[in-house]
């Protein structure tokens, strides 16, 4: 799903922020291209499901940040996780209430509901 945010609560504007400054203290004392250095570690590990939340959101990131996006959708393990996610027909109906309650669906991509 890419959903446009409508709304950014207080709270919402406060975790992007520290991530972007975690993702971004990252890149910068390690050098990158990965949030430790010069090789994938568990700290991207950590950070893929989030990865995957800032595409849909769209969150503006600096340049750096959003080159290591971009790194990390482009992995084959990444590729076939969000995949998977495409294929599947099940839904988490709160799930789904809580990203539209802060935006507007642009787009969803995943796979139609059996029926």
């Amino acid at each position: 799903m890419r959903v446009r945010l409508t709304q950014v609560p207080p709270a919402l504007e406060r975790d992007i922020a520290r991530l972007h400054a975690l993702w971004q203290d990252g890149l910068r004392t390690f050098g990158g291209p990965w949030l430790a250095g010069t090789a994938f570690s568990a700290v991207d590990a950590f950070y893929a499901p989030v990865v995957f939340r800032a595409q849909s959101f769209g969150l503006a990131l600096s340049a750096p940040a959003q080159a290591w996006c971009e790194r990390m959708l482009a992995l084959p393990s990444m590729r076939l996780w969000y995949q998977q996610a495409l294929d599947e027909t099940w839904r988490d109906a709160d799930h789904e209430q809580e990203m539209l309650a802060c935006g507007e669906l642009i787009h969803d991509f995943r796979a139609a509901l059996p029926g």
